[in-house]
């Protein structure tokens, strides 16, 4: 995983970011919906949404530490548990997209991950057109099963 400074750009053409935000930062990644990821409907498909998601929450960790292969070196992995996601407006090719993704709840062996996708980001308010949240469980990588959350990834999370 390479360490991408706040502003960075991806080679996909997303860019990273920091805002402060509460205690801790919210994390903003910027994209536009490709043309293959717009369903008939003009919008994009429900499918993408958590691609988008995943790719925000490895940019979040690399923009917080070491990254994701830091987590793994220390002998510990995070799964999906749960996810929720409410829609109140379609996302389409002709304009940017940012992702705000911020850390909700650390448990002992989760946490969770709330993200909102926000168009219209010229406007003074913003759309916010999908929310949710993702639980992810800590494990470890030898296969004996969940773990309380490390000091490592507990930092990354409230940094």
């Amino acid at each position: 995983m390479v360490h991408r400074p706040a502003g960075a750009a991806r080679r996909d053409g997303g860019r990273v970011g920091r805002r402060e935000g509460g205690t801790m930062t919210d994390f903003r990644y910027r994209f536009r919906p490709r043309y293959y990821e717009i369903d008939r409907q003009g919008v994009m498909f429900n499918m993408w949404y958590l691609g988008y998601v995943d790719t925000a929450v490895t940019e979040f960790y690399a923009d917080r530490g070491d990254g994701y292969e830091a987590l793994l070196a220390a002998g510990f992995d995070t799964q999906v548990v749960h996810v929720e996601m409410d829609y109140a407006a379609g996302l389409t090719d002709d304009r940017d997209v940012e992702l705000v993704l911020r850390t909700g709840r650390i448990g002992n062996k989760s946490f969770t991950l709330e993200f909102v996708f926000r168009t219209d980001l010229d406007a003074e308010v913003p759309t916010d057109a999908v929310s949710g949240r993702v639980v992810h469980a800590v494990i470890a990588t030898d296969g004996s099963g969940s773990v309380p959350v490390p000091d490592l990834l507990r930092n990354v999370l409230l940094s």
